[in-house]
């Protein structure tokens, strides 16, 4: 019992920063995709730099 709880929680943890980025409003479309191939080939890392960064480019107001 002990033991599958603890991989539980280490598959959660490790798809943490998936769903962060995924649900996020921060960013959308191919900047989105971008970020979770950097998470994915990269590192966590990237989703840190994500929080900090992102977005990229501000968002168009529209009148």
């Amino acid at each position: 019992m002990g033991m599958s709880l603890f991989i539980l929680l280490a598959v959660v943890i490790w798809l943490l920063p998936f769903i962060l980025v995924l649900t996020s409003n921060r960013t959308s479309g191919s900047e989105k995709v971008a970020w979770l191939l950097g998470i994915v080939f990269i590192s966590w890392f990237v989703w840190i730099f994500y929080l900090l960064l992102a977005p990229l480019k501000p968002k168009q107001q529209r009148y």
